[in-house]
Parts: C-alpha cells; structure tokens; sequence
C-alpha cells in the first residue's frame, strides 16, 4: 500500500501539471469546450466500523467530467483516503475509482452522487486486533463506495466541497466477514480552465 499511497498523494500533483501542459496546446473556441477538469482535497472523519473505530485523515483526487446530458454530467472519479489520526483501533486508507454524476443545477451549487470500488488497507496498529482465537495485524480487502455531496462554487476555479460516503469492506474480523464505514469530508475543489486566448 505504500507505492499506491505515494501514487494517490501524488495524483492532484499530476493532474495540474497535465492541464497546464494541455491547456498550452488547447485551441479549440469556448463554446465547443465539452470536458471538465477538476481536483479536489479534504480534511475526513471515519466511522471505521469496526469496534468504534474513528481516524481522521485526509482526502484527494480528480475528476474528469465528461460532456453533459439531460442537466447532468457522468464524471470519471479517482481519489485516495488516508489517515493522519489512526484512532484506539484500526485505520483506513484507501484507493477508489468510478463513476460520478453531476446534477447541474445552477452555476453555483452542483450536487453529485457517485459509486466508487477500489481496494483498502486496515491496520490494528501494535497491538493488533483480537477476533476469535486471532491476533489480526492488516486486512488488504475490495471496496465498493457509493456516496454523494456538494460543490458550492466561489470563484471560478474555487469550490468548497462537502462529501459523505458508505464503504463496504469486503473482507473483515467480524460475524460477517466484512464492515460498513462512513467518511465526512470538508474542503476545496479547483477547477481547471483553459486559455480562453486561443481559438478566438
């Protein structure tokens, strides 16, 4: 999970660098502009689901917006969850992708849902955690994530974001074998726009 860790922390990062490249070479009018670029951090609490377990961590990751429909618009979303507070019994981090709607509403306040799977580590720290006649110390497992918030838009590249999701955790130390959690987010989104120079 190392390498994904660096990987997601690394994405807004990336993605910015590839929209001032394209945005150099970008030449097509205003008004045919059909993809949106944006990229987004969050301050997050966890309800790890898991013996009252709660992290605090962070939130990033981008989305591709792709042309609209019907007043709304299909969003191809990446983002990573990683922790900064571990909390007294298991952290969360995880990778996830998937689809994202925007119901285009008004200019200002843009609502979405969206359905993301990836994978995601817990970790029950040094001591670990005790389930059965086992010491779990990492569970590696799938998620599926479906969620939803809200991008109030300040200024046109500055959007505050508010974002709730629902994770399931395919594989746990419980009666199950897995684990719902739910994650609250608040931060900025940053839309990307293009030089409205050329192609004039």
């Amino acid at each position: 999970m190392k390498q994904v860790k660096i990987l997601t922390l690394a994405l807004p990062l990336a993605i910015m660098s590839w929209a001032h490249a394209a945005s150099a070479q970008y030449t097509m009018p205003t008004a045919s502009r059909t993809l949106q670029l944006s990229a987004f951090g969050a301050a997050t609490g966890v309800l790890t689901g898991l013996g009252g377990g709660k992290n605090f961590g962070i939130t990033a990751g981008g989305d591709l917006g792709l042309p609209p429909w019907h007043g709304v618009r299909p969003t191809i979303e990446v983002r990573g969850e990683f922790p900064t507070d571990h909390g007294l019994v298991d952290s969360q981090k995880s990778v996830l992708a998937g689809l994202k709607v925007d119901f285009l509403l008004n200019h200002r306040f843009r609502p979405y849902g969206n359905f993301l799977f990836g994978r995601g580590q817990m970790d029950y720290g040094n001591f670990g955690y005790v389930y059965g006649n086992n010491i779990y110390a990492l569970t590696t497992t799938y998620i599926d994530s479906p969620g939803g918030g809200i991008d109030y838009q300040m200024t046109e590249h500055y959007a505050i974001r508010l974002d709730a999701q629902y994770q399931r955790w395919a594989d746990a130390p419980t009666p199950s074998g897995h684990i719902w959690s739910t994650s609250a987010s608040a931060g900025l989104t940053y839309y990307f726009t293009f030089d409205r120079g050329h192609g004039r």
